[in-house]
């Protein structure tokens, strides 16, 4: 890739093109993923607005997480659906750009959305009286603003500090989607400054949000525990449960991929750990909300009951 004018630069996938026979089974799985995944969180989204039981406080954040969801996967998978089935897995320079900048943005907003879920939790479990005045819909939109900005501002930073290095040699990307680590791995100019910024970024918004959620997750625990309420570790659990389980599979898997050396990038490893966050957590984050849900599944019985008659 020469150095010169980047409106005509592109960057190549190589996405799972080592393995040419499970091209067509890859692109049916993932095609079917996508569906079932944007069906489910429409189909929560369209179940809040619906069902005045759950005008409250944890499933206005809920119905936030599913709309941001939707956005996330479509930034990646029809992308790479595309690409699973063609022979020029291709995306122009700025094109890339956008993908990174569209992941980024959705990918810490994210992670600020589940430490002010969770924060929606310590409230409700630890302060249920006041949980109303706390909670409240000024209070809220906030909350969800503040982590739309907070993820903002670090896509912008990541971005532009990766698309301002130059890019003059290999134009190979080993991944799926255009990632801060296989990008800035084809870079010719130094990136030590860049690898830094990421890494403060990630602590920042990553470990900063996920020690926010262990707070907030100790303190309900504390409350139970002082409390010796049986009752009290009934409803923690039913609510804090489902919560938890994507809480570790997110932060998991991103936090492998990303805080560790640039050494260690460009492995196949390295797209199934992405897989995890961007494919697989997307379609499961639905059902581990909904299916122990007694106010959900009120919610669709009620619906149901409605679109009988």
């Amino acid at each position: 890739m020469d150095k010169g004018n980047r409106t005509t630069m592109e960057f190549i996938f190589i996405g799972f093109s080592v393995i040419p026979e499970l091209q067509f089974f890859l692109f049916t799985t993932f095609l079917c993923i996508y569906n079932i995944s944007m069906a489910a969180h429409m189909f929560l989204i369209v179940l809040y607005n619906l069902s005045s039981n759950l005008h409250t406080p944890m499933y206005f954040f809920l119905a936030n997480f599913s709309f941001l969801e939707e956005c996330y996967i479509s930034t990646i998978t029809p992308n790479m659906l595309k690409n699973l089935l063609s022979k020029h897995k291709t995306i122009p320079f700025l094109g890339c750009a956008v993908q990174m900048y569209c992941f980024l943005l959705l990918g810490s907003t994210e992670c600020y959305l589940l430490a002010v879920m969770a924060y929606d939790r310590y409230n409700a479990i630890c302060h249920p009286l006041l949980y109303n005045v706390i909670m409240s819909r000024n209070a809220c939109v906030k909350l969800i603003v503040n982590s739309w900005l907070i993820g903002l501002m670090a896509a912008i930073i990541q971005t532009s500090l990766t698309f301002s290095l130059d890019y003059c040699g290999p134009n190979k990307i080993n991944h799926f989607y255009c990632d801060v680590p296989p990008v800035m791995a084809l870079a010719c100019s130094d990136t030590r400054f860049n690898e830094i910024v990421t890494f403060i970024i990630v602590l920042c918004v990553a470990v900063g949000a996920f020690l926010s959620i262990i707070v907030s997750f100790a303190r309900i625990i504390w409350t139970i525990i002082k409390h010796h309420s049986s009752a009290g570790v009934k409803k923690a659990f039913s609510t804090c449960t489902s919560h938890l389980i994507v809480v570790t599979i997110f932060y998991g898997s991103v936090s492998v991929m990303y805080l560790r050396p640039k050494t260690s990038y460009g492995t196949n490893m390295d797209k199934f750990l992405s897989l995890m966050y961007t494919v697989i957590a997307p379609l499961l984050n639905p059902f581990i909300y909904s299916l122990r849900n007694n106010d959900v599944k009120t919610a669709v019985k009620r619906l149901m009951k409605i679109l009988q008659l």
